[in-house]
């Protein structure tokens, strides 16, 4: 014990032990404990005034004990057992006891025998004929007992089951809601949060590419970090953001970022935690949401999804009923610029369907500013690779800028799942590190699908197949416009026989000819099949359906048909959905049905004729397709030569492990990529298939 320790106060001693129990936490009242004492309260009522100290007999001793006149009192109770009371001096001939002590229990002295009997009147006559001879018999005494115990339990326990069971189920519907998800806290906001102690270890350093949208959200840290710096010159920070784009973009890593560089408390949600089956709870859970917020200012809150319950107002199918969602986007409307102040909070949002949300919603003054967050160029998914690789255990040959190159239109998460299946297939080959091939053919298997080799195709159709695909190769490689192919298969893959997979250029904007030529080589594989057998199969129902869409938004869409002219019908708002009219008349859309036809036509005798004059390079590279099942580009150059086109530009990599140009990866792009593509047409890229 050190110096100081015995110079201190005996009252300050006791005062700093007080203190430190009182920091003690305290046990959490549970309502287990209720539980548990009813029981055993239900348990102890039934053992009362029961027969446990009592032994069963049988009629053969009750008569001897009669005849022996031992015994000093019969008692039928309720007139469905017999109590037998033997004599003291006698109780050691018929029990292994050496006492004579009288037993007792709760209810009082008990019986030291009992029998089961039958019919009264049965056992009465018994008990009369075995002591008809005696002189003192013992006469047979009635009573009527009250088990308490077990009519208590009779009628509370169906209405503690009850009780039981609600309290149980409302337990299970709000489980993992604030307040440990009781029925009284179904009102209360289901946002994690994230502070000091559970803090978000994403930063912007893991957030690949989404430079622009970095510089944007990075401006929201820097006011919460240092506010003064804006405050001075009198500005104010947006007091929302929205985050929009594509599903997969990283618009939710993107917000985890913003919370881990922030270093201020973060209130994470999704936009379906709002909505419940009880009416008034989503507006409720706004309210608890907002006030939480405002006791932790300065604060983010970063709502995913918003879209579930910022749907545009008065869209509904069923008019007149009480719109749940409609109240709780209102209370969000309040909360957010209403007549409170919610200074100090910042509200992030996330979605991929902006054209549904309510305009109210969008205006200045709650969400400021939408941030786009596009599907990511060259540079950033070669960042992107760079990061998802990081974790693996990658062979030094794997180059992330050439898998960037055979990977355009991916999102981030496409990427993230890449790498992944790369290393699945690595695994699966019990190899040690993933090399190029691996990452490869994860490509392929997210593009095509699972390779079907056991798949029965007869030896005609295998003969189809491959001139079809290759009608597919040749049209592409002699067009000038359209995308340089490299590599086909008629190896089946997923739901397709045969795959087609081209290495399209970045572009943003697409002319008519550059869109014409990508028809053309998407039908080249019909005019294959018309070209060597005459006649042609239900191959081609995948190439059909996307050059009649083409042909669609060529004419109605894009404007770049002459007899519809300089006009579009289509409408970026989405509105279209909720619209039981076609913005275009009866007489325009037998137009636009008539010119989709000719263009369409037209692609195919185009790619028909440019396959007769080269009908013998379309039958020797199907010939080499049934031979190999896979051919690359160096096939294409052997039977028609290099490109014209080609000439001057940078050629596509083919990387093998030997440094021979036998096997490269790439991916076929829809041609009706532009910027104003609808939201169906900018989805997963995918391969030309025989079906």
């Amino acid at each position: 014990m050190t110096e100081q320790e015995n110079n201190t106060n005996p009252e300050e001693k006791k005062k700093n032990a007080t203190n430190s129990s009182s920091l003690k936490p305290k046990g959490k009242f549970s309502f287990y404990w209720i539980y548990g004492a009813l029981a055993i309260l239900f348990l102890g009522l039934n053992f009362i005034g029961g027969n446990d100290s009592s032994k069963e007999t049988s009629w053969g001793e009750i008569k001897k004990m009669l005849e022996n006149q031992d015994v000093e009192k019969l008692v039928l109770v309720n007139k469905e057992l017999a109590e037998i009371y033997i004599k003291k001096d006698k109780l050691h001939l018929y029990t292994k006891e050496e006492t004579n002590s009288t037993k007792t229990n709760f209810s009082g002295p008990t019986a030291d025998f009992y029998y089961q009997i039958g019919s009264v009147e049965t056992f009465e006559q018994q008990v009369q004929d075995v002591q008809k001879d005696l002189k003192d018999p013992v006469y047979i005494s009635n009573e009527t007992r009250q088990d308490w115990g077990k009519d208590i339990f009779g009628w509370v326990f169906p209405i503690i089951l009850l009780i039981g069971v609600w309290f149980f189920i409302m337990r299970m519907m709000n489980r993992g809601g604030a307040g440990g998800g009781q029925i009284f806290n179904i009102g209360k906001s289901k946002a994690q949060l994230f502070d000091k102690e559970s803090a978000v270890s994403v930063t912007f350093k893991d957030v690949a590419g989404l430079q622009e949208a970095k510089v944007e959200v990075m401006e929201i840290v820097d006011f919460l970090k240092s506010p003064k710096k804006y405050t001075d010159l009198g500005g104010k920070i947006p007091k929302g953001a929205l985050l929009v784009g594509p599903p997969g973009t990283g618009k939710t890593l993107l917000a985890k970022a913003v919370a881990g560089e922030a270093k201020v408390p973060f209130f994470s949600l999704s936009g379906s935690d709002f909505v419940e089956m009880f009416v008034g709870v989503g507006a409720s859970r706004v309210r608890d949401l907002f006030k939480q917020a405002k006791e932790k200012a300065p604060c983010i809150i970063f709502i995913d999804e918003i879209d579930a319950i910022g749907r545009a107002r008065g869209r509904n199918a069923m008019t007149g009923a009480n719109d749940e969602r409609e109240n709780t986007l209102n209370q969000l409307l309040t909360e957010m610029d209403g007549f409170g102040s919610n200074a100090g909070v910042i509200i992030l949002a996330a979605t991929n369907r902006a054209d549904i949300l309510d305009k109210a919603l969008l205006r200045a003054g709650r969400f400021d500013r939408q941030i786009h967050v596009e599907l990511p160029d060259l540079t950033e998914r070669e960042a992107i690779f760079v990061v998802h690789m990081k974790p693996l255990t990658v062979n030094k040959t794997v180059d992330a800028v050439l898998l960037a190159k055979q990977t355009p239109g991916f999102s981030g998460a496409d990427i993230a799942n890449v790498c992944n299946e790369a290393a699945l297939i690595a695994a699966r080959q019990d190899k040690k590190e993933i090399t190029k091939q691996d990452f490869y053919d994860a490509i392929d298997r997210i593009i095509g699908g699972l390779e079907k080799r056991n798949k029965i195709i007869s030896k005609h159709e295998k003969e189809v197949i491959a001139h079809h695909e290759s009608g597919h190769a040749a049209v592409s490689w002699l067009l000038e416009h359209a995308h340089p192919l490299v590599k086909v298969t008629i190896v089946p893959r997923g739901k397709a026989l045969g795959a087609a997979w081209y290495l399209p250029e970045e572009r943003q904007i697409t002319t008519f000819e550059q869109m014409f030529d990508e028809m053309a080589a998407t039908l080249g594989g019909r005019a294959a099949e018309k070209v060597i057998y005459k006649k042609v199969s239900t191959g081609a129902l995948n190439d059909l359906e996307k050059v009649t869409r083409q042909a669609f938004n060529m004419v109605a869409y894009f404007g770049l048909n002459e007899k519809i002219g300089n006009i579009s019908f289509y409408d970026s708002s989405g509105q279209p959905e909720y619209q039981f009219n076609k913005p275009f008349s009866e007489k325009t859309a037998e137009i636009i049905d008539s010119e989709v036809q000719i263009l369409v036509e037209k692609a195919y005798q185009t790619a028909v004729k440019l396959l007769e004059e080269n009908e013998e390079g379309l039958r020797k590279l199907a010939h080499v397709l049934i031979e190999k099942e896979v051919i690359f580009r160096e096939d294409l150059v052997a039977v028609f030569g290099e490109r014209k086109w080609d000439l001057g530009k940078e050629h596509i990599s083919m990387i093998t492990e030997n440094g021979v140009d036998t096997k490269t990866i790439a991916l076929i792009e829809d041609s009706t990529k532009t910027e104003d593509k609808t939201e169906e047409e900018n989805q997963s890229i995918k391969p030309n298939d025989v079906k």
